[in-house]
């Protein structure tokens, strides 16, 4: 990818990590970058859209940025233990209102994608109340789920992958338009009457508010471009993701529509991050 966009640009595309508060210092720095199309955010989208309402301190708004374009998006995948006896979300709905206590689901960290994503399911489905278990990463929490520590997990389908084809989780729903052709046995959201139940962890390319437009048509020419070649798809969709690419005006609907959204669940929830 990153190769495909100097290529296109026709100069050196170097990436300068800012790790840290999960990825609020990278967002932060770029916002205050000189928009000169030097410096551009290459971000998942936490701390774009999730951030913002969890992190109490934080002191800047991502919808300042101005958007490039999105690379690809990666759908969740919503896994029961195999232990349970459903198949679907609608069984899953059944099998947890049956239930006489509380249920857990794991959770790489609070405020993370999959947890929001997790309440935003609770909600639709109506279900009552369940109890997330934060952990430090998708590693510790998969690893818990697998042995049976609690029956419901969601994370990227990359990270649920490995699970699903040894047969230690079952998937129950794709957050994904469509279904994806590794895991064709998984139905979408869609499909099983929960509407609007698109969700993501999608990545995209993003500048300093003031950035001229032609700086922002010509990097979203290029993305396109280094999208387009084979062996950069091929790349990410090994990896369980959607290739996207498209133009700016379409990425940045997608951000605004996923800041209104998560923050409702996250201040219906309380949720913040740490």
């Amino acid at each position: 990818m990153q190769s495909g966009l100097s290529r296109a640009l026709g100069q050196p595309v170097v990436i300068e990590n800012r790790g840290g508060a999960g990825g609020n210092i990278g967002t932060e720095a770029v916002i205050r970058a000189r928009p000169d199309g030097h410096t551009l955010l290459a971000s998942n989208s936490s701390p774009m859209v999730i951030n913002p309402h969890t992190f109490p301190a934080a002191n800047f708004n991502p919808l300042d940025l101005v958007s490039i374009g999105m690379i690809l998006d990666a759908p969740l995948a919503f896994c029961v233990h195999p232990s349970l006896p459903v198949r679907d979300a609608r069984e899953f709905e059944a099998w947890l209102k049956s239930q006489p206590a509380m249920v857990d689901y794991g959770i790489p960290a609070s405020g993370s994608l999959p947890h929001l994503a997790m309440e935003m399911f609770r909600e639709r489905l109506r279900l009552l109340e369940m109890q997330a278990i934060p952990y430090r990463g998708s590693g510790p929490a998969l690893q818990d789920f697998i042995a049976g520590r609690f029956p419901i997990m969601t994370d990227s389908l990359s990270v649920m992958a490995p699970a699903l084809s040894g047969g230690q989780a079952h998937g129950i729903l794709i957050s994904s338009e469509a279904r994806v052709p590794a895991f064709a046995d998984v139905p979408t959201g869609g499909e099983q009457g929960i509407a609007d139940f698109v969700v993501g962890a999608w990545t995209g390319i993003s500048a300093p508010s003031g950035t001229p437009m032609e700086v922002v048509r010509k990097v979203n020419a290029a993305l396109n471009e280094a999208l387009a070649d084979p062996t950069v798809r091929e790349r990410i969709t090994a990896q369980g993701a959607v290739v996207i690419g498209g133009t700016a005006e379409a990425f940045d609907a997608r951000v605004r529509a996923d800041h209104a959204r998560f923050g409702a669940v996250a201040r219906a929830n309380n949720i913040t991050s740490g």
